[in-house]
């Protein structure tokens, strides 16, 4: 069989407490679709989030004793709408997440926000009016030039 080159099928993030942070998610109205001792997954669109130790996840990637970092990337969930990225911003918030930086209008003609869980996790929340989302939340990006 013959899968399409650029894909990703799965995002483990490495986090200190499993239970808190599988909790924070739980906030933000996830819902687990697969638990095991030491990991938690949820199903998104067409791929999965997995909460993982992070020192397991050291140890599972060949590197036992490294002390992964966070935040030299950033997750985002796109809305099609300012007042839905404000909303998913508070909601994130009272969920226990840390503000970064408060939605705003960006330079390149969208609006978003910053914040991260409780391990550290960046995660944007933004809405591009240049790329329309699908009826599912789905995105497609448009043709290039």
């Amino acid at each position: 069989m013959s899968y399409p080159k650029q894909r990703i099928t799965l995002i483990t993030l490495g986090v200190d407490d499993i239970e808190r942070a599988s909790d924070f998610y739980a906030a933000l109205g996830w819902v687990p679709s697969g638990l095991t001792e030491g990991m938690v997954c949820f199903q998104l669109h067409g791929q999965a989030l997995m909460l993982f130790g992070r020192v397991a996840l050291a140890e599972d990637q060949g590197r036992p004793g490294t002390m992964l970092g966070t935040g030299a990337m950033t997750l985002c969930q796109s809305f099609d709408s300012r007042d839905n990225v404000d909303a998913a911003f508070a909601a994130a918030l009272a969920a226990g997440a840390t503000a970064l930086k408060t939605p705003e209008a960006v330079f390149w003609g969208g609006y978003s926000g910053y914040y991260t869980d409780p391990d550290g996790h960046v995660w944007e929340v933004a809405h591009n009016p240049f790329w329309p989302l699908a009826q599912d939340g789905s995105l497609t990006l448009p043709e290039g030039p």
